[in-house]
């Protein structure tokens, strides 16, 4: 019984799939790929999955094409081919690949839509990022869009496309301007979440499929908590064109 519960849990989070790539809805907590803690990754369980699903009898190929921090949710791509993955690769370092983000931050930017550049430096010892105004030697320059969307009492809902790819780029710009993300204790916020998540959502992808060269526009869904719901259905409410009487 508990593996059925599983594999319809993990079919209900698949938000697209055929026979190149898997796109899937990531939890906060989980790890796409192995890391020193020795839990098991996305990868390895979705790999679990197909070989089951498909009644598959040798090993299944499953790449990782990018990954998200473990305290964000949202989606994540896979390919099932080495074709796949060498071109999804290529495409990922020239920029083909579009993301949007949403965060919930506790503070306010400066202007409601903007973009941000800094130079960032990252100590790996203690898997920390920091973002520098000026550039310095050894800092990777990081730029991203943001829009907000709705604003509640204490947080507020921002849309985050990224313009390059850092370590923690979201989250240390974010802080840098003062809109710390709920949650996110390393990069500023005064208080964890309880499920020791970050608010921060990998929200839509967008891309040329790999090999059928279709457009794939993918949507994970808003986390199922009320500060989430509440705050997308303010940002949903206020780009809704009101109607004639």
């Amino acid at each position: 019984m508990r593996r059925i519960v599983i594999v319809i849990m993990i079919e209900q989070r698949i938000l697209y799939e055929d026979n190149h790539i898997i796109i899937f809805n990531k939890l906060p907590g989980e790890i796409v790929q192995g890391d020193k803690t020795g839990d098991e990754p996305l990868v390895e369980t979705l790999k679990h999955f197909i070989k089951q699903r498909d009644a598959k009898p040798g090993a299944v190929f499953l790449g990782v094409v990018h990954r998200l921090d473990r305290p964000v949710g949202g989606v994540v791509i896979f390919a099932k081919t080495s074709k796949a993955l060498a071109r999804l690769n290529e495409m990922l370092r020239l920029g083909q690949i579009h993301k949007t983000y949403w965060a919930l931050t506790r503070g306010m930017p400066p202007q409601p839509a903007g973009e941000l550049t800094h130079y960032i430096t990252t100590v790996e010892r203690i898997n920390k990022s920091t973002a520098h105004l000026r550039s310095k030697p050894g800092a990777k320059e990081a730029r991203l869009r943001y829009r907000l969307l709705a604003q509640g009492q204490n947080f507020n809902l921002l849309e985050i496309n990224l313009l390059t790819g850092r370590k923690h780029q979201i989250r240390v710009q974010l802080s840098a301007i003062g809109c710390p993300i709920r949650g996110d204790l390393k990069y500023g916020d005064k208080r964890s979440n309880p499920d020791g998540s970050i608010s921060l959502l990998a929200r839509h992808i967008e891309f040329e499929h790999p090999v059928k060269h279709i457009p794939i526009s993918v949507t994970a869904p808003v986390p199922d908590e009320r500060l989430w719901q509440e705050l997308a259905l303010a940002a949903e409410q206020s780009q809704t064109p009101p109607t004639d009487d």
